[in-house]
């Protein structure tokens, strides 16, 4: 896309994204923004567009916070760079889970535990409202873009469509505008 790829060290990246893996709380869109935050802002390994298309693809094949993570490692450093990002980010997760339920399991039963991840819910719902503020503000802002934008969260969150749908038509309407721009020159 015009733009030089750095060339970071496999060091570097697992220590990335063990971090956000660490400290990414919440899921979702919530992990996607601190992986743009980080890897785009931060360290400008790639562009924001590059991101946004590698966030796009990876929404159509499951978990999108780990496939944003895989195609930042691979966009770097291409198989062993996007294996490597993936176990680094699943890493603290892992660790964390499996300590919890050794506890949860010896214990049967923690109140304390359940009531913190309670007073979470207000933390994580924050997170991806500001990831998806800070998204439409680079992207969606004025025109047509921040049409389609409306009516994507309008179909996603009042009519109940999926995701994947919604990804199919804004893919046919960008294939469709693309080739009646070409057209036209």
């Amino acid at each position: 896309m015009g733009r030089e790829k750095k060339k970071v060290s496999l060091v570097e990246i697992a220590w990335t994204f063990f971090v956000i893996g660490a400290t990414g709380f919440g899921g979702g869109m919530a992990v996607v923004a601190l992986v743009e935050r980080r890897c785009v802002l931060d360290k400008k390994w790639l562009g924001h567009d590059e991101f946004m298309h590698g966030l796009a693809f990876g929404q159509l094949l499951g978990p999108f916070s780990l496939n944003s993570c895989t195609f930042v490692g691979s966009y770097l450093r291409g198989t062993v760079g996007g294996a490597l990002a993936a176990t680094c980010f699943i890493t603290p997760s892992f660790l964390l889970i499996s300590l919890l339920s050794l506890l949860y399991f010896r214990f049967h039963e923690l109140p304390e535990l359940q009531s913190a991840l309670l007073g979470c819910n207000p933390v994580v719902i924050a997170l991806v409202l500001v990831a998806g503020v800070g998204m439409a503000r680079r992207k969606a802002a004025r025109g047509p873009t921040a049409l389609i934008a409306l009516l994507a969260f309008a179909a996603s969150a009042f009519f109940d469509t999926s995701g994947l749908t919604v990804l199919t038509v804004a893919g046919c309407w960008g294939l469709w505008k693309g080739w009646s721009v070409g057209r036209t020159r």
